[in-house]
């Protein structure tokens, strides 16, 4: 499964929005450096699915504030 996530780096606090069932709105309080804020977002997503990081992963968009990961979710989770 796809979805888009659009991400603002640097907040104070750190949230998580479904805009849609497959649209995103995250903020992480990691500065994009280091590759620092895109690893909290993969921990975020797959937190959200309640999946392991290792079931998450950005296939474009690493340098953008808008990107699209894949998640590998189980066929009964993508039902619900």
């Amino acid at each position: 499964m796809y979805i888009k996530v659009r991400v603002k780096t640097g907040a104070k606090n750190e949230l998580i929005s479904a805009v849609s069932r497959d649209h995103f709105e995250i903020s992480v309080r990691q500065k994009p450096e280091q590759n620092m804020a895109n690893r909290r977002i993969v921990e975020l997503v797959a937190l959200q699915f309640a999946l392991s990081a290792k079931k998450v992963r950005i296939v474009s968009g690493h340098h953008s504030p808008s990107k699209i990961l894949s998640v590998d979710v189980p066929d009964e989770a993508e039902e619900i």
